[in-house]
């Protein structure tokens, strides 16, 4: 598609052709970090994964992430084989090891590892987990507001994949990304099971109204760590802020729209379903938000 842009568009950056890869321990060259096709995380999908952004020396938000991280491994009943203390260690000597500053990128994968044999069940992985940690050199670069589609893909209940757990099988979203790129868009509005706005493909969503910041009741999306700091900063700052059921309806007439994550913090939104969303670029509060969680980040 012609004048693409994503959420995660990023500068070009020749440093990353020469990184660091932290596999299973060792420091490797881009082109000599492998693993196994018996890998469980390439055969099914069947891993946990963090992303983390690095500011002026310092991971935004570890604590969180590593919470989020271990929390989700429990879940799929993955010893990942290290405290959380060794994982943050790990990721402090591949940013050593790269010389990174600020402006970097970071996603930390766990998967269940090498299976003796090519088959779903998790007790053919008797090696332990693969650990990996990549980090780019990756300053946002997204030129214009993103445009929104809403797709058919939902969502689901906890009891079919929950929407909460990073997990490595990213089908259902890749899926509906798809479908907002054939309708022109950057990025895919997914709905809940019951029809309420709730997220898109890759990040989490909000709107504002009348001076108050809506986002979902949080029962169907990524448990966003960068979507709370936003909801713990309105209350801060006493902005009105409401984890709600909202519609299509309410999303289109909304003064403003945006997305959060932890590449690109809060990325304004210009248009959903070929309707302008305000003025059709950054709004105030969208702003004046950035301006807060840059604050804290920085803080």
């Amino acid at each position: 598609m012609s004048n693409h842009v994503s959420t995660h568009t990023a500068e070009e950056d020749a440093r990353n052709d020469a990184i660091l890869i932290w596999v299973n321990g060792i420091l490797k060259p881009k082109a000599e970090a492998l693993v196994s096709v018996y890998d469980s995380g390439f055969m099914l999908g069947d891993g946990v994964w963090e992303g983390l952004r690095l500011y002026n020396t310092r991971w935004s938000f570890i604590d969180e992430h590593m919470d989020r991280l271990f929390e989700a491994a429990k879940a799929i009943d993955l010893d990942i084989g290290m405290t959380r203390d060794q994982v943050i260690s790990a990721v402090i000597e591949t940013q050593k090891a790269n010389a990174m500053i600020t402006d970097a990128h970071c996603r930390l994968m766990v998967t269940r590892g090498f299976k003796t044999r090519p088959f779903q069940h998790p007790k053919l992985s008797q090696q332990g987990p693969t650990v990996v940690i990549l980090m780019e050199h990756s300053r946002p670069s997204i030129p214009r507001p993103i445009r929104l589609a809403t797709v058919p893909h939902l969502r689901g209940l906890p009891m079919t994949q929950d929407p909460k757990l990073n997990s490595h099988s990213k089908l259902n979203c890749i899926l509906a990304c798809i479908a907002a790129e054939k309708a022109g868009a950057d990025e895919a509005l997914m709905l809940d099971v019951h029809g309420f706005v709730n997220t898109t493909n890759a990040c989490n969503f909000f709107i504002v109204k009348k001076g108050q910041v809506w986002t979902s009741t949080g029962d169907y999306c990524m448990n966003g760590i960068t979507r709370q700091k936003v909801i713990d900063l309105c209350r801060a700052n006493d902005i009105p802020v409401f984890e709600r059921n909202f519609s299509l309806v309410d999303t289109y007439s909304a003064d403003e729209a945006f997305l959060t994550g932890t590449f690109g913090a809060q990325t304004p939104v210009g248009s959903i379903d070929g309707r302008q969303i305000g003025s059709g670029q950054m709004g105030p509060m969208t702003e004046r938000l950035r301006g807060l969680y840059k604050d804290l980040v920085g803080a």
